[in-house]
């Protein structure tokens, strides 16, 4: 019976290594597959939002498309069609700017 017991003793002892590679593993995969993407979106989100300026041509993160009328510190003026409405959305609300060149290829 000790002779079974010294086998099973050796066979689950095995380095602290070896019990946690997979564990690093899983960590190394979900950084290069999730954190690293997100945080270079966020970054080229962030350099977006510091690069509005007037007359910019954007959509918000709820759908509406405008025109930048003007720009505060943490909030924007957009003009809307059809009536020219005017609306004071959240800075962090703009998710992306229409350039000219995406325009003139639609029409």
């Amino acid at each position: 019976m000790s002779h079974l017991y010294l086998v099973a003793v050796q066979a689950s002892g095995g380095s602290g290594l070896a019990l946690f590679a997979p564990v690093l593993l899983i960590f190394g995969v979900f950084y290069f597959l999730l954190i690293l993407p997100q945080q270079r979106r966020q970054k080229k989100w962030q350099h977006m939002l510091s690069e509005l300026k007037t007359g910019d041509k954007v959509v918000t993160s709820g759908g509406l498309k405008g025109t930048i009328f003007s720009i505060k510190d943490d909030s924007i003026t957009l003009r809307v069609p059809p009536d020219n409405l005017k609306l004071e959305v959240s800075r962090g609300s703009i998710m992306s700017v229409t350039t000219q060149d995406e325009v003139t290829t639609a029409k």
